[in-house]
């Protein structure tokens, strides 16, 4: 079933119904299957896409350009550095300006509020190439990651060991609960998500059929986990926490041996990357069999595509 998408924002994945998800997750293997057969074509041409970048960027900023340009369309990378985003202009100015301007508008920074902003004022879709609470078109990726190497989500357990509050760990838990993925935080008490998020994934979750869990025992955590999923350990911005969160975080690095805890032989490792290889995951795991994280990468580009396409 088609969804009528056109000129929506996608700030969270809160704001998207299953179905929807599921319409997005669709349209990107269909575009990655158009890609693998080199069927060219200019769905972009004539529209324009304003990148708005406060945080440094590999995989975004690579699957905004390529999915955009190699359709026809003219992306326009624009740094904290080169636009007067929140300085000597507010971010409401700014974003009726590159409204006029631009079909579109990805926002990758700090505050959830500058996104949420860009999208009132700017009257084109936003997108949120990742703030501190939330990476939905990450999430996008991962959740086809695991269709590609599973053949579906209901009835997949994925779970994430490290920093279970950070933005990546919050956006899995509010995607698997809303596609039926069963998932578990693995993470020390301290660096549990918030209490609201955790009661409103629980709503999603029992509406479509999966169990959300947290808990700060590693073992019982991926045991059973078809997926096992980590993040660094040491945001940006949190630089100044570096020793703090190695200490706390030590016991859950994803090794071989907690690997092994799953109890499947056909687990699979996600990391939404860059990775700080011996930090949250071992060299074995993340350049052993069982790691997917090249496949997560390059779907980063495919559900981009698929996003800007439904929307615009």
């Amino acid at each position: 079933m088609a969804f009528n998408l056109k000129g929506r924002s996608l700030l969270t994945l809160k704001e998207y119904s299953p179905e929807e998800i599921r319409f997005l997750l669709d349209l990107s293997h269909q575009v990655k299957l158009e890609r693998q057969a080199g069927h060219l074509s200019q769905r972009f041409r004539g529209k324009t896409l304003a990148l708005l970048f406060e945080k440094r960027s590999t995989r975004t900023r690579c699957a905004f350009e390529t999915a955009f340009g190699e359709e026809g369309g003219h992306p326009v990378f624009l740094s904290s550095a080169d636009i007067q985003l929140g300085a000597k202009e507010s971010i409401e100015d700014t974003a009726r300006v590159l409204g006029r301007m631009f079909d579109a508008i990805q926002f990758r920074g700090f505050k959830q509020e500058a996104v949420e902003t860009l999208a009132r004022y700017a009257g084109v879709p936003v997108y949120n190439g990742l703030t501190d609470l939330y990476h939905p078109t990450q999430i996008l990726a991962d959740l086809m990651t695991v269709e590609e190497a599973f053949g579906r989500l209901k009835g997949i357990k994925m779970a994430f060991a490290g920093d279970g509050r950070n933005n990546v760990a919050r956006t899995l838990l509010i995607g698997c609960a809303k596609m039926g993925v069963d998932f578990t935080i693995v993470a020390p008490a301290a660096l549990h998500p918030e209490e609201e998020t955790v009661r409103q994934c629980q709503e999603w979750a029992r509406a479509s059929g999966c169990r959300i869990e947290i808990t700060p025992e590693a073992a019982r955590g991926v045991k059973g986990a078809d997926a096992v999923y980590t993040d660094v350990w040491v945001s940006m911005g949190e630089e100044g926490k570096e020793k703090e969160r190695l200490e706390l975080l030590r016991p859950y690095q994803v090794n071989e041996r907690l690997m092994a805890q799953t109890g499947k032989s056909s687990s699979i490792f996600l990391h939404c990357l860059p990775a700080v290889k011996g930090n949250e995951v071992s060299v074995e795991v993340i350049e052993g069999p069982a790691s997917r994280v090249w496949d997560e990468a390059e779907n980063r580009k495919h559900t981009i595509k698929a996003l800007l396409l439904a929307t615009l």
